[in-house]
């Protein structure tokens, strides 16, 4: 682990794995609820770091140092400590049996493992209430399209690499397709809500076929 300032307001933790991010991310989260990290604004987790925003960041990186000195970085992080959400899909992507031919299975074994799966939200990023969730089989763990798509649609539900997620609104991607979000769908990401993300690091993520 190492603790460094990244410019006048901002802290970055580097860590080693996604299990460690969880882990620190939400000892520093708890902490700054409950007010030890003075000056501290934020705490934003990412694949291998974690950001934390303080306009006197000097002044913090000696308390969050202190705090995460005493974080057991090996503990098993808590899933489903943000609570758990289940997302209705069909299961029509246009890259359904990309994904199925790739992983040696039909397009029914796909549906199968993508909905039997437990997924965690590691972090979020890409796109307001875009979340990368963690826990696919190793099967389903794919690259992304040789050539991203200029336009994909709100809702889609995809994989990449070793995480899966679903587009929050209509943008570019590269991620391979293999379903949609159905209408009764609760929506990802309400600037009016709090917070505004419905899927925020530490939620537990199950998918629905819904036909």
């Amino acid at each position: 682990m190492d603790v460094r300032p990244v410019g006048p307001e901002a802290l970055v933790v580097d860590l080693d794995g996604l299990d460690q991010v969880a882990v620190a991310g939400a000892a520093l989260r708890e902490a700054l609820d409950r007010g030890e990290l003075p000056g501290v604004v934020d705490v934003v987790p990412a694949a291998r770091t974690v950001l934390v925003t303080a306009p006197g960041a000097r002044e913090a990186l000696r308390a969050v140092r202190a705090l995460l000195d005493g974080v057991d970085l090996t503990a098993t992080p808590d899933r489903g400590a943000a609570g758990t959400v289940e997302l209705p899909v069909h299961y029509d992507g246009e890259d359904l049996e990309l994904v199925a031919r790739d992983a040696g299975w039909s397009t029914a074994d796909v549906v199968a493992a993508h909905t039997g799966a437990e997924l965690t939200v590691a972090f979020g990023g890409f796109a307001p209430g875009f979340a990368y969730l963690t826990g696919l089989p190793e099967a389903l763990h794919q690259p992304r399209l040789d050539t991203p798509r200029p336009r994909i649609p709100a809702g889609a539900v995809g994989v990449a690499g070793e995480f899966g997620g679903v587009y929050p609104r209509t943008s570019p991607g590269g991620w391979r397709l293999i379903g949609r979000l159905a209408q009764d769908a609760p929506t990802l990401f309400d600037p009016d809500r709090d917070p505004p993300a419905l899927l925020v690091p530490g939620t537990t993520v199950r998918f629905r076929d819904a036909g």
